[in-house]
């Protein structure tokens, strides 16, 4: 009898050992079968574009529903994780007047870190004209900027042209982000009450985890000079920002006198990125779907901008 008490106490302090040894390996496992982890990035910022403080895993909380997951990665996007493909895309149905800006924008591309690799990309009659493929060399991409065409072609949608791009884009591991400077008037399918195409560009974002900045500027024809146009194609835009975890930038219905203070805020969103990882509950369909979650912490004055959907795999 004392035997067995004896071997069962070595026992219980055996199983006492090992969970105060290997908690955090627990912690960053899936509690079944059915579950599986989905890693995105996200932005944290503090009040009007400033830097935020530090946030630690403890600090983040993610919500499916009513669900609350456990994080069980947050990484800030530095260091070894820094790593960004940034694609500014510039419509070539925008006016010319865009040209009096390519200093503000070659001015951000050249003081971009080196971990960023830039590509330079014309969206003209839904499909992509690559201006320059992803690089280093930021002065070299700087001197492919040019103004756009101010034309429209019989399928003139940006939309059309954004997912030319990310369907062509491999991943490859580190932050994939677009800055689309548009008006975001659907010319080609039209934008009453809102454009087919914006949905869809949403839900190709979303599934492969690319966060879409807009910048707004004036389209050419009627169709740019329409305000009522011009209010939709901003609220297209608006869109697919939120929706992905972006931000919009907009200066009333013209475009903007500089782009500076807006590539300023930009910079700002780019260096402050987590890489957020947790658990869920695995996708029944067979090729997966997208779930809606959302990111927050309780620390006063930090706002944490993320997609309003990620892609969770099936089995």
């Amino acid at each position: 009898m004392l035997k067995s008490k004896h071997i069962f106490s070595s026992l219980l302090v055996l199983v006492v050992l090992m969970v105060s040894v290997f908690p955090a390996h627990a912690q960053n496992q899936p509690t079944s079968p059915n579950n599986v982890s989905v890693t995105t990035y996200v932005t944290v910022l503090g009040p009007q574009y400033t830097a935020p403080p530090a946030l630690s895993k403890a600090d983040v909380n993610v919500d499916e529903g009513k669900q609350k997951r456990e994080v069980t990665n947050w990484i800030p996007a530095q260091g070894d994780k820094a790593g960004l493909l940034l694609a500014i895309v510039i419509d070539d149905a925008d006016t010319t007047d865009v040209a009096s800006q390519l200093g503000d924008l070659r001015n951000f591309v050249t003081a971009q870190p080196k971990t960023t690799n830039i590509g330079v990309f014309y969206a003209s009659n839904g499909t992509i004209q690559t201006a320059s493929q992803f690089a280093q060399d930021h002065e070299a991409v700087a001197k492919t900027l040019r103004m756009p065409l101010g034309y429209t072609g019989a399928y003139s949608s940006i939309y059309l042209s954004v997912m030319n791009l990310i369907k062509g884009w491999p991943a490859t591991g580190a932050r994939r982000e677009i800055l689309l400077i548009a008006d975001g008037i659907d010319r080609f399918r039209g934008d009453y009450p809102i454009s087919p195409d914006v949905d869809a560009t949403v839900d190709t974002a979303q599934k492969v985890g690319i966060m879409i900045h807009t910048l707004f500027a004036n389209g050419v024809g009627r169709a740019g000079r329409n305000s009522f146009r011009v209010s939709l194609g901003q609220s297209n835009l608006s869109k697919i920002s939120d929706a992905t975890g972006g931000e919009s930038f907009f200066q009333g219905f013209q475009t903007p006198v500089s782009f500076s203070p807006f590539l300023q805020q930009l910079d700002m969103v780019l260096k402050n990125q987590y890489w957020l990882s947790y658990a869920t509950e695995r996708s029944k369909k067979a090729k997966g779907d997208l779930r809606k979650f959302r990111v927050r912490t309780e620390q006063k004055e930090v706002e944490i901008s993320s997609a309003d959907r990620i892609f969770v795999p099936g089995p």
